[in-house]
C-alpha cells in the first residue's frame, strides 16, 4: 500500500534528510546558541553593575555600620516610612527589568560598557530620558535608604549620581556619539540626559 505524501517521514523517501532541512535545523541551533551566549553576557553584566550598586556596596554599608550610630534599622512596617521605600524599590525594578530587555531585545547587546548593544535603543522609556537604567538603580538606592532608614546608604546614593553625572558627558557620550553618529546626535538633541521629558520622542 503506497504511503500518503502527508505520512511520509521528511526525507527523500530514502530515509535521507534534505539539505533544505539540515540547514534550517543548523540555523535553528546556531541562534538558539547566539541567544544562550547573549543571556549570559547579560547576567555576567547585572552582577558586576548593578549588582555591585544595589547589593554588594549596601550590604557593606549595612555590615560596615552595624553596631554604630550610623546602622540601618528596618522600617516599621506600619510606617509610611516603610510603603514609600516598598513602592520605590517595585518601581524602579521593574524599570531596570524593562530596560535590560530592550537592551537584550533591541540592541543585541549588555548595560557593560564593555559589551555594549549593536544598535542604538530609543524605545520605551528610552524615548522620555536617556539614561533610564541609571535612573532606575538611584530609585532602588533611595528605596534601600529608606527601608533601612540609613544615611550612608543616602550618602552612597548621591555619590553613584555624581559619578555617572560627571562619567557620561565625559565618556559614554562621546563613544555613543563615535558609534552611532548623525543618529546618536538626534536622539541626544531631543531627549534630555536626566529628567525625563513629558511626552515620548518620536525618531525620524
Amino acid at each position: 500500500m503506497p504511503v500518503k505524501s502527508r505520512d511520509r517521514p521528511p526525507g527523500d523517501g530514502r530515509g535521507r534528510v534534505r539539505p533544505g532541512r539540515r540547514i534550517s535545523r543548523s540555523r535553528q541551533g546556531g541562534r538558539a546558541v547566539e541567544e544562550a551566549a547573549l543571556t549570559w553576557r547579560l547576567i555576567r553584566a547585572i552582577v558586576i553593575l548593578p549588582g555591585s550598586a544595589l547589593a554588594f556596596l549596601p550590604g557593606l554599608i549595612l555590615w560596615r555600620t552595624a553596631g554604630t550610630s550610623y546602622a540601618g534599622r528596618i522600617a516599621d512596617p506600619e510606617s509610611v516610612l516603610f510603603w514609600l521605600a516598598a513602592a520605590l524599590a517595585v518601581l524602579g525594578l521593574a524599570m531596570a527589568v524593562w530596560t535590560v530587555r530592550l537592551f537584550l531585545t533591541v540592541g543585541r547587546g549588555t548595560p557593560a560598557p564593555w559589551d555594549p548593544p549593536a544598535a542604538l535603543v530609543v524605545r520605551g522609556p528610552y524615548r522620555h530620558v536617556r539614561n533610564p537604567m541609571i535612573a532606575a538603580v538611584l530609585v532602588v538606592l533611595l528605596a534601600e535608604a529608606l527601608f533601612f532608614r540609613s544615611w550612608p546608604i543616602a550618602v552612597w546614593l548621591v555619590l553613584f549620581l555624581a559619578g555617572n553625572a560627571v562619567y557620561f558627558p565625559l565618556h559614554e557620550e562621546k563613544r555613543l556619539a563615535q558609534r552611532f553618529g548623525a543618529a546618536y546626535a538626534d536622539y541626544k538633541a531631543n531627549v534630555p540626559r536626566w529628567w525625563p521629558r513629558l511626552t515620548p520622542w518620536q525618531p525620524r
